[in-house]
């Protein structure tokens, strides 16, 4: 009983989040990681709704050009996905990569394609 009762709480926190996003409401995100992942991450929230971007192309983004597979282990340790949005990166052979999201790679997909990501 107690785990469905955790299940609703935390699906009501989600759609409340969502919801104020929505809305234009901030929330606040309290983040901790490495310099370097934290770089990555705050270059993620740049990456616009509908567009996407390798672990290559994020690597040159921050300066970073040889450090392509930490970007992807970066994402990989995002806390917040996906409002950090690590689903609009993808592999430089069009792959999707992996997902940390609920979800996994599936959700990743729908993520995608729900912004109008042709994949």
């Amino acid at each position: 009983m107690a785990v469905a009762h955790q299940r609703r709480a935390k699906t009501t926190v989600l759609c409340t989040l969502k919801s104020a996003r929505e809305q234009g409401f901030s929330t606040t995100m309290i983040l901790k990681g490495t310099k370097f992942q934290l770089k990555v991450w705050r270059y993620l929230k740049t990456i616009k709704k509908g567009k996407i971007k390798t672990y290559k192309q994020v690597a040159i983004g921050i300066k970073s050009p040889k450090s392509a597979r930490a970007v992807a282990n970066a994402c990989a340790k995002n806390p917040y996905a996906p409002i950090i949005p690590c689903h609009r990166v993808i592999k430089t052979d069009g792959g999707l990569g992996g997902y940390s999201g609920r979800g996994g790679i599936k959700q990743k997909l729908r993520l995608l394609r729900s912004e109008k990501v042709a994949i």
